[in-house]
Formats: structure tokens, C-alpha cells, sequence
């Protein structure tokens, strides 16, 4: 069994929005930049405080990360924030050309990823976002589960120096990590040991993975639950010692089976140990307006599909 259990409920943005006031008072460097969306990104407490630092850049979300480039030159170390959708693919251009391409300390802050951002729909529901960013050299890319693994993030990419993508949600969603636990870059977090399958699980899908694991333990499956926050650069070693144990692998997240987790996690193995692997993610269509639990199981992002694709891919075994 699990040793975690839900603290409360709170949307994970609500963590950036706390870190970031955090960072406010303890580092002078720190500036915070949005795209017109304050009240959503959690940004008010650092605008209030420190409006000599926060920059209102409207809606404009190029010109938000071209001068997030320029403020690191000063030494400054920005934290821009918009929706997911416009942090990424309407900004790729900027953000190879202006930050990634020549390593600058952006930290690119993106709350409503995936379809729980519910009923603004599919042009806002961007699902593609992790693979758009893994994809750009020498970017980190940090998909964290709860409030307090947010929050945890937030601090800890202030003192990495390099870009970084920080991808959070808009829903409230159980709070289980402990206040203070340990958040490495890089290093993901054994939450349930087991030996029968490895569940590797990132963001709104690590809680459900552990409801997924409690189930399977009542019928004899005795599955490892792994919290990958860090999808870039990818725990590896932890991944494949894993795998060596249990010799299969689900993968479960909040983003197109194309270029997320999965396609990571399908690549380390087929280099190193090739195992029978199952996913669990959007199958390669987009979104669609409705509430977000709604949505969560209409696409089959959900516990219930977890053990359905563990039993499968034990059979395989």
C-alpha cells in the first residue's frame, strides 16, 4: 500500500503563485512578466508587493518572452507566466531563437495545461506543449502532481541556472506530497514499491496512478507507482532499475501520446532494456469543451484505465 494520502484539495497554480512571492522576499533578482492574465497565473501577492519587478507585458506574449531574454543579460533571473498554450506554440519561435538557443534563464510558467483547463475548449487546451519543449536543447521541463510539488518546483528553478518549462493546472486536485519533501531536478520519487508492473505517472495523473495501485493490490497485482515531475532531463536510472524489477511499464499523463512521457520513457527502454510498454494519454485528437472530470474520463486519463492497461501489459510479459 501507499504511505500517501490526500492533505486537501488545491489547484497547483495556487503553489507557483505562493513560491513566487516566496522567491520575491528572498531574491532580489527575481522579476515576474504576464501576458494579461495576473489573476490566473496566481501572480498578484508579486505584483503588489514588488511592482518595480513585475512587468504587465499584455496581451503579448512574444514580445514577453523576447524582453524575459533581455532582463537575464542584466542578471536578472524572469519568470514569465500565461496560459500553456500561449507559453509554447504561440511563442515557439521566441523561445528557440531568444532563450533556448542561447541557454538564457527564462522560466517559462504555464498554468492551464492540458484538457482540465475544462470548457474554454480546444484552441486553449493545448496538449502538445511537453513535446514542443523537451524537444529544444538544454530545456529542463518540470510537469509537477500537487500544490506542494508546485510549489517545491518553483523554488527549485530559481537556483538551476538554464531555461526552464514549469507546467501547471488550473483545477483544484488532491494535495499529497508533504510539505517538506525534497524536490531534485531531475530525480523522480518511488511512491508505492511493487513488482508486478511499473506506473510511471506525471502531473494530474500521479494521484490517480496511486488510486490505480490500491486497486490492483485488492486483486493480487502488486504495481510500483513512479512520480516523474521531471520530464527533462529524465530520471533514468530510476526508470530502468524499475522496469529491470517488475519487466513492464504504463506511463500515464495529461498530454498527446506523441512526444510526452510516454514517447520518453518508450525511448529509454528500447535503448537500454526493451520491455512491453502501454499509455496512457490522449490518443492523437484534441480537445473539447466540457468539465474537466468530464474530460479526464472521456479520454481515458483516469485510474480505471490504468488498471486496464497494467492487466494488459503484464499480459504481454
Amino acid at each position: 500500500m501507499s504511505k500517501y494520502s490526500i492533505i486537501d484539495h488545491k489547484d497547483t497554480r495556487s503553489g507557483f503563485g505562493e513560491a513566487l512571492i516566496e522567491l520575491g522576499n528572498s531574491n532580489p533578482k527575481v522579476v515576474a512578466l504576464c501576458a494579461d492574465l495576473t489573476g490566473s497565473l496566481k501572480m498578484n501577492a508579486f505584483a503588489s508587493k514588488y511592482p518595480e519587478r513585475f512587468f504587465q507585458m499584455g496581451i503579448a506574449e512574444a514580445n514577453m518572452i523576447g524582453t524575459a531574454a533581455g532582463l537575464t543579460i542584466g542578471g536578472y533571473i524572469p519568470f514569465t507566466g500565461t496560459f500553456a498554450n500561449f507559453s509554447t506554440g504561440r511563442v515557439y519561435d521566441q523561445i528557440r531563437q531568444s532563450v533556448a538557443y542561447s541557454g538564457k534563464n527564462v522560466k517559462i510558467c504555464a498554468s492551464h495545461a492540458g484538457i482540465t483547463l475544462g470548457e474554454d475548449g480546444a484552441t486553449h487546451q493545448i496538449l502538445e506543449d511537453i513535446g514542443l519543449m523537451k524537444m529544444l536543447p538544454g530545456m529542463t521541463v518540470i510537469n509537477p502532481c500537487d500544490f506542494n510539488q508546485t510549489k517545491q518546483a518553483t523554488l527549485a528553478i530559481a537556483k538551476h541556472n538554464g531555461p526552464v518549462y514549469l507546467r501547471f493546472g488550473r483545477p483544484k486536485v488532491p494535495n499529497f506530497i508533504p510539505e517538506d519533501s525534497n524536490f531534485e531536478i531531475g530525480k523522480g520519487i518511488t511512491l508505492k514499491s511493487g513488482k508486478d508492473v511499473t506506473i510511471i505517472a506525471t502531473g494530474h495523473l500521479v494521484w490517480p496512478a496511486l488510486e490505480a495501485a490500491t486497486e490492483l493490490d485488492k486483486q493480487g497485482i502488486d504495481a510500483e507507482v513512479i512520480n516523474i515531475h521531471t520530464i527533462k532531463p529524465l530520471d533514468n536510472e530510476l526508470i530502468i532499475n524499475s522496469v529491470k524489477k517488475t519487466g513492464c511499464v504504463v506511463t500515464a499523463e495529461e498530454h498527446q501520446i506523441n512526444g510526452g512521457l510516454g514517447d520518453s520513457v518508450a525511448q529509454l527502454l528500447a535503448q537500454n532494456l526493451p520491455s512491453p510498454i502501454e499509455f496512457v494519454a490522449v490518443m492523437d485528437v484534441f480537445g473539447q469543451s466540457g468539465k474537466p472530470e468530464r474530460l479526464m474520463k472521456h479520454y481515458g486519463l483516469d485510474s480505471i484505465n490504468i488498471i486496464e492497461k497494467s492487466k494488459k501489459v503484464i499480459s504481454r510479459k
